[in-house]
């Protein structure tokens, strides 16, 4: 069965919520007064994090009350409409309250099909990168009419910048093959590194190890911007515990050096 092409005022409702939630964050970005907790799995959150995911779920029970939601912070609410919006308020949090600009809001439509919609928002930055099943992906910044977001056509791993969230959860001997291979790793990671990708400015992205809300929006993105998403190992499994998102010429050497 052919999976059905979004509809565009679906999208605009993400797209809105995403930028609502994260401009939302920046009451608290570079507050001196900022309080931090430690989650259970020893990363940070913030009133920040906690009151953007707020916003989006107030407003999906006001306007879709049969959809599922998932979000780091509150968990699941199950739904029965067959649709499932996945946010992370944050992604990024340990940049946040370190005054990093390049955190992002990241929000995802999934349905009986997978990834319908998806957006990055990267509020300190004023970028947004957005894309929805059969509508293409696009690129708004700096207050400018959104445009086409593509991956770049460079061929081959020599030479690719390749970006990772860090380098703590790579496998011994993986970051030595990426570099033997010709690749720049640089740790401009988390959603950003991803919106960087779709948009053309680096070839590849790697994460080993993440969660479904740090991912969700990115198959469909990188898939309408002209790029590529798997795990590590290969697989077109946004439930598979890592990302891999590249303009889809690198990937297969990338995984291969990631093996």
């Amino acid at each position: 069965m052919v999976a059905p092409n979004a509809h565009p005022d679906l999208l605009a409702e993400a797209v809105e919520l995403a930028c609502s939630a994260g401009d939302l964050t920046l009451r608290w970005f570079g507050g001196e007064d900022l309080q931090i907790q430690t989650k259970s799995d020893d990363t940070p959150v913030t009133i920040a994090d906690r009151e953007a995911e707020r916003l989006v779920r107030t407003e999906l029970a006001h306007r879709y009350p049969d959809d599922g939601i998932i979000g780091e912070e509150e968990g699941v609410r199950e739904g029965t409409s067959g649709r499932r919006w996945v946010v992370d308020p944050i992604d990024g949090t340990y940049g946040f309250v370190h005054g990093v600009p390049l955190y992002s809001t990241l929000l995802a439509v999934l349905d009986d099909h997978g990834p319908l919609v998806g957006v990055i928002h990267l509020p300190a930055l004023g970028e947004t990168v957005y894309a929805a099943r059969g509508l293409g992906c696009f690129w708004r910044r700096g207050g400018r009419p959104p445009r086409p977001a593509r991956v770049n056509a460079h061929p081959t791993l020599t030479g690719s910048a390749v970006m990772t969230s860090g380098v703590g959860h790579w496998l011994p001997g993986r970051l030595d093959r990426v570099h033997e291979a010709g690749a720049k790793v640089r740790t401009w990671g988390d959603g950003y590194g991803y919106a960087l990708v779709a948009t053309g400015r680096v070839e590849a992205m790697v994460d080993p190890e993440v969660s479904v809300w740090d991912l969700a929006p990115l198959p469909v993105i990188l898939a309408e911007a002209g790029g590529r998403f798997s795990t590590v190992d290969g697989r077109d499994d946004l439930w598979g515990g890592s990302g891999v998102a590249s303009n889809g010429h690198v990937h297969d050497a990338l995984l291969a050096a990631l093996a």
